[in-house]
This record gives C-alpha cells, sequence and structure tokens, in this order.
C-alpha cells in the first residue's frame, strides 16, 4: 500500500507528522512521506483533516 500527498489539499497542519507512529512525515510546505520508514498503518490518512493523504 502507498500513501500519497495530495500537494493541493494539504495546508501543512502537522497532524499526520504527529501522529505517525514511526516519524515517517516531515512537514515543511506540505507533507513529505518517508516510503522507507512508512510502515503503512494508515494513522496519518486518519488524521489528515483536509482528506489530502490517501492510500
Amino acid at each position: 500500500m502507498a500513501v500519497n500527498v495530495d500537494k493541493e489539499k494539504c495546508t501543512a497542519c502537522g497532524a499526520c507528522e504527529e501522529a505517525c507512529p514511526v516519524e515517517a512525515i516531515k512537514v515543511d510546505e506540505t507533507a513529505e512521506i518517508d516510503e522507507e520508514n512508512c510502515i503503512d498503518c494508515g494513522t496519518c490518512v486518519d488524521e489528515c483533516p483536509t482528506e489530502a493523504i490517501s492510500e
């Protein structure tokens, strides 16, 4: 399962970064997923208030 960030919808709020249990997300102007460390748990998808992250 691949996690994708819709850069148009991402507001860089940081909710996904805070929720990620393995710290595989960094937020600057938009969320960036570190695919090597991502465990595909889906927590970021559930936490994103703008639905910018999808599987």
